[in-house]
């Protein structure tokens, strides 16, 4: 359990266990936006750590790099930074701005779920538009991984093959890592084939710490950020029902330690350079398949990324990833990131039946697909901004409308046996 622990050498296996999980998607997030991979990892571990402190050792976690965030930095970035290359100064401080804002915004959630629950939110954002703003990011970042792909088609189709052959070739623990190595196989690819510049490598020094970048902030960038706030939300509570069920406590007291936590290490990451930062559902897996949910794993797992991080060599090595591999990788990790919306409407059987849910879903989804755009007094909000405000608005106006007229098929579903009650037989 999260308060019990075992002989260290056996905890310092399992941190390096979760170090392994988190590992290849971690590192993905900064080498498809350009963001320096050491300082990135950097802050996963000062992340992790905080965790750990702010929910008082209760709840086992590692902060990983968040995938809702692609978007937003693409947006500001251009993707334009392939690996090795550094991203234009002024564009990575206005991402990092916009990361600031999202962990600003979590962490207010998570006070007020804290002292008020989560009730309120469950309402805000039930599940068809949980699903649709989680959806919508990930099939909003199709263009991304089509620019990368093109650079080097066969490297790609080679680490796409490579993922999904091991995701059903190994069991346990290898399974679960099939995008880090799927990228070890493209990346061998794309070395054979002369892809891969090592000079950057030979430059750096052993030891050292990651670079740090200051942040600028921009108003206009705040429509592309936010909306990520509720994957974040949705994750980090999906996080703790999954360890409840796990380990047979009712954790839900702790939520908004959890939130806030996060929020604060997404914060601190803008701050310095590094990605933001969400709960891993990797982890998680290992968690499940090893029953050991002390949180003392989860601190020695923190320590062994801080060291990582401090080893610019390491950090170098992996920044030589060519774009047809990060193309491949993003192929199937976008798509994943769209279809773990999906599995939030199977899993909370929505009923797209419902006129309602499936109008919600419909147009958001085409907002951000299509990348629709709209820029009132200086101000721009595109695609994500646009679907996820559409996918909250069209639900809660439309609810509404069917409530004061009592068309809403979910309450005449509810109602129709007792009016059958009441009505006398002929």
């Amino acid at each position: 359990m999260p308060e019990e622990r075992m002989s260290w050498p056996r905890t310092v296996g399992i941190g390096a266990q979760h170090v392994i999980a988190m590992f290849g998607a971690t590192f993905l997030v900064p080498l498809l936006t350009g963001f320096p991979p050491s300082t990135t990892l950097f802050f996963t571990a000062i992340g992790t750590l905080l965790f750990l402190l702010i929910t008082k050792g209760m709840m086992p976690s590692y902060l990983g790099s968040s995938f809702g965030l692609l978007a937003p930095i693409g947006a500001v970035t251009g993707f334009s930074a392939s690996s090795g290359e550094d991203l234009e100064p002024q564009a990575m401080a206005l991402a990092q701005g916009g990361i600031i804002s999202v962990g600003v915004t979590l962490a207010m959630v998570g006070l007020v779920v804290h002292f008020v629950g989560v009730r309120w939110i469950e309402i805000t954002m039930p599940p068809v538009v949980t699903g649709a703003i989680v959806s919508l990011i990930g099939l909003n970042l199709a263009p991304a991984a089509w620019d990368w792909v093109s650079q080097a088609p066969l490297t790609a189709v080679i680490t796409i093959a490579a993922i999904l052959v091991t995701t059903v070739v190994f069991r346990g623990m290898l399974g679960r890592l099939s995008i880090l190595i799927g990228v070890l196989v493209g990346y061998t690819a794309a070395w054979a084939q002369g892809q891969v510049d090592f000079t950057t490598v030979g430059e750096a020094d052993w030891v050292g710490l990651p670079a740090f970048h200051a942040p600028a902030f921009d108003l206009g960038y705040l429509g592309l950020f936010l909306p990520v706030v509720f994957v974040l939300i949705a994750e980090n509570i999906g996080h703790v029902k999954s360890v409840s069920a796990m380990t047979g406590r009712d954790l839900d007291k702790i939520t908004g330690r959890t939130l806030f936590a996060d929020g604060f290490s997404t914060m601190l990451a803008g701050s310095g350079g590094g990605s933001g930062t969400t709960t891993y559902a990797e982890n998680i897996g290992v968690m499940a398949a090893t029953r050991i949910f002390s949180t003392a794993a989860y601190l020695c797992a923190g320590v062994i990324a801080l060291i990582l991080s401090l080893l610019p060599k390491f950090g170098e090595i992996i920044a030589t990833i060519p774009p047809g591999v990060l193309g491949g990788a993003a192929t199937v990790l976008y798509g994943m990131i769209g279809l773990l919306g999906v599995r939030i409407w199977v899993e909370n059987r929505v009923d797209f039946s419902n006129p309602i849910n499936l109008n919600t879903a419909a147009v958001a989804l085409i907002v951000a697909i299509a990348n629709f755009t709209w820029t009132p007094g200086g101000l721009q909000f595109e695609g994500i901004a646009l679907g996820s405000a559409s996918a909250i608005i069209i639900y809660q106006v439309m609810r509404g409308i069917a409530k004061w007229r009592g068309t809403d098929q979910d309450d005449l579903i509810e109602t129709g046996p007792e009016i059958a009650e009441r009505t006398p037989p002929a």
